[in-house]
């Protein structure tokens, strides 16, 4: 059931008017979402309800048996082996087939006869956002920065509530746990700022994501095959560009919809996206994009490996390290590992090279004005460089990509360009302005005449320029 589908829309709507129905009673209107949740993820398949259902209840039990318990190694023990059975339900369904066929390569590249041994594994939607978060919520309840929740039911819907369950943002048990346990009231501004956020979300998706994935995927796909055509080198480029702009209109919008759905009812939502291509340097980028993802990784992963404490040699590795795990946990390919490794070594070189780069301010003269727009172009263009490694889908592939850049192009070259500009023109104008005022929701604070327009706009673009099918969100098979 896709935000984007009439289907949902029905959905949204009963489950809405149900809850408003039950405003003064939070038990029975957290077991409507709860039930919605699980409705909801059992439309794709209901098969993997009971998967979600036993990570829940294991976790809620590992961590009420952890907080139960003195013993600092009986404690350590509890939460390795909550660690080991959420990383072992993840391994199984996402990366059997992977390590397997790897291995099989390996050994026979060692001159073994050895065959891969594989299993027709479908992989549970949303099942690395939903691990992830309800591993954290042990792992915090463990480091005794949380109490255990009391209620089996309101942890079942922290780890299923719906609006996030299968793309994110990952939500941490301390933020959205309390609002789950206490009542919530709808205030006008919360529910004004949801309901656009919804439609910038469907704006993204329908407008500037599935307008744009077809230039990406002509682009990417003249490169396939075992003969690949000699595409021209600008319909490459635009194509990379396209791509830029497709995954982020596709995951920020989903973002923006499952925040703006949370928000109209009464809930908050960690922000995923922060203008993330206004960015100065890698680690300013990884402030801005996926940020419920980077700072998990931040926190659970890079600081307990000993983040920058040591020497920069050991700190390098712990940002390699950090970020070849988290290209991994995008998929079982080696294209993510590359990318992950690749945003490592960003990170990395630049700590070296310039370790204050984008902390000053970067509009306090024109001269560092100009330095911090050419800083922001060539880390948009390292961008760019990642997305192709993230899009392509074999190391031939890159190589193909990289060595037929050049100025030619053919007749389709036009109508590229100005899909391109058609669709993410009128979000970087509207970007500009978030940045300059720093505020992500500067259309609140316009007048209420501009309000209604720009809502207008959103609405009248995706129905008049929105793909007529509903098509998945990229983040689905992660």
């Amino acid at each position: 059931m896709l935000f984007n589908s009439f289907a949902f829309a029905v959905f949204f709507v009963v489950v809405y008017s149900l809850y408003l129905a039950t405003m003064r009673r939070l038990r029975v209107q957290n077991l409507i979402l709860l039930a919605a949740s699980y409705f909801f993820y059992g439309w794709w398949d209901w098969r993997f309800l009971g998967l979600l259902f036993a990570s829940t209840i294991f976790d809620f039990t590992f961590a009420r048996v952890i907080d139960a318990t003195q013993s600092a190694a009986r404690r350590h023990c509890i939460l390795v082996a909550s660690v080991v059975m959420n990383l072992g339900f993840l391994g199984f369904f996402k990366y059997f087939n992977f390590f397997s066929s790897n291995a099989a390569l390996f050994m026979r590249s060692l001159g073994f006869e050895a065959s891969a041994f594989t299993l027709e594994v479908t992989l549970p939607l949303g099942i690395s956002f939903y691990v992830f978060q309800s591993m954290s919520y042990v792992i915090d309840v463990y480091r005794r920065d949380l109490k255990p929740c009391r209620s089996f039911f309101d942890f079942a819907l922290f780890v299923s509530f719906f609006p996030q369950l299968v793309a994110g943002p990952i939500e941490r048990a301390t933020n959205l746990l309390p609002q789950i346990t206490r009542p919530r009231r709808l205030a006008p501004d919360q529910v004004h700022a949801g309901i656009f956020l919804i439609f910038a979300g469907l704006y993204k998706k329908l407008v500037i994501a599935d307008n744009l994935a077809p230039i990406a995927d002509a682009a990417f796909g003249s490169l396939s095959g075992s003969s690949p055509a000699s595409p021209p080198g600008l319909n490459l480029i635009v194509g990379a560009m396209a791509f830029t702009f497709q995954i982020y209109g596709d995951f920020s919008g989903y973002s923006d919809m499952a925040r703006g759905l949370a928000k109209v009812m009464g809930f908050d939502l960690m922000l995923n996206f922060r203008l993330p291509y206004f960015a100065l340097s890698p680690s300013d980028f990884w402030r801005r994009w996926h940020i419920s993802l980077s700072t998990w990784l931040r926190d659970y992963l890079y600081v307990p490996l000993g983040g920058n404490r040591g020497s920069r040699l050991f700190t390098a590795r712990n940002m390699l390290l950090t970020m070849l795990l988290g290209g991994l946990w995008h998929g079982a390919a080696w294209n993510f590992v590359l990318w992950g490794t690749y945003h490592g070594a960003l990170l990395v070189l630049y700590r070296l090279l310039a370790p204050n780069l984008g902390i000053q301010n970067p509009w306090r003269s024109r001269r560092a004005a100009a330095c911090s727009l050419a800083q922001m172009a060539f880390m948009f263009l390292l961008t760019v460089i990642g997305w192709v490694l993230f899009r392509s889908k074999s190391f031939d592939q890159i190589l193909c990509f990289f060595s037929h850049l050049r100025l030619n192009r053919d007749e389709s070259t036009s109508s590229m360009v100005r899909t391109l500009l058609y669709c993410a023109g009128p979000l970087v104008a509207f970007q500009v302005v978030q940045y300059s005022t720093g505020n992500l929701l500067v259309v609140l604070r316009w007048p209420l005449a501009v309000r209604v327009l720009a809502l207008a706009f959103l609405i009248s673009a995706a129905l008049a320029f929105g793909v007529d099918a509903a098509n998945d969100f990229i983040y689905f098979q992660f």
